[in-house]
């Protein structure tokens, strides 16, 4: 398991998901074509996440999609982010943007297409709701006791928009496993942290035989 602090050298692509009101409408001059209107990503609106170690604040912070949205990234619009690309940024049938609610999603999409159909027809029946985005993290900040994360900047090149039936339980998010011998790589300060916060999480502060205290001892054990 891994502690809040050891979570600032985690790497690769995380998603999050939100409940957005989507819009579907036809788009003038076609007759297989619908253009759907959402947001993937709410800014400056906290949501919890949990770990091993209890609950901890997330936010997005306006002005995080800035950077890679002016890379013009190659981003598809995706179901449950997997199957066949329904919109594609390249082909200019995705279009994504940044105001001051989220990263702003507008999308043309071909209902002749059987899949894409289901979904224009679950989004208007008012079946699905909620909106995911797949990313990697670039620039974050963590509060000194590491019960808020702060993304301040993504990378979304490659990555995926996606109407989510459900976006992923935050209550089931768990960070990599932290090897054993991970704690002997941790800076003084990660160390420092990892304590105070076993510390807190541990209720027994007696050692064990080794002479190690109960609760790193507990942790150790964990990761092993």
């Amino acid at each position: 398991m891994s502690d809040k602090s050891q979570r600032t050298k985690v790497t690769g692509i995380v998603r999050r998901a939100f409940p957005v009101q989507l819009e579907v409408r036809a788009k003038k001059g076609t007759s297989n074509t619908r253009t759907i209107e959402g947001y993937a990503s709410v800014t400056e609106t906290p949501f919890q996440m949990w770990d091993w170690l209890g609950p901890y604040d997330e936010v997005v912070r306006t002005g995080a999609f800035g950077k890679t949205l002016a890379e013009s990234p190659q981003v598809q619009l995706l179901l449950n982010h997997s199957g066949l690309a329904m919109a594609y940024t390249k082909a200019g049938s995705l279009r994504l943007s940044e105001d001051t609610t989220g990263l702003a999603m507008g999308s043309d999409v071909n209902v002749s297409r059987n899949d894409v159909s289901d979904m224009v027809t679950a989004i208007e029946d008012g079946a699905v709701d909620e909106m995911s985005f797949a990313f990697r993290v670039t620039r974050q900040m963590w509060s000194p006791d590491y019960d808020q994360r702060d993304i301040l900047e993504v990378d979304l090149h490659r990555g995926d928009v996606s109407v989510v039936n459900f976006g992923a339980n935050p209550a089931t998010s768990v960070a990599p496993a932290m090897r054993s011998a991970d704690f002997d790589r941790l800076d003084e300060q990660d160390a420092r942290a990892l304590y105070e916060r076993l510390a807190r999480r541990f209720e027994d502060p007696q050692p064990d035989d080794s002479g190690m205290p109960l609760y790193l001892a507990q942790a150790a054990a964990l990761a092993l």
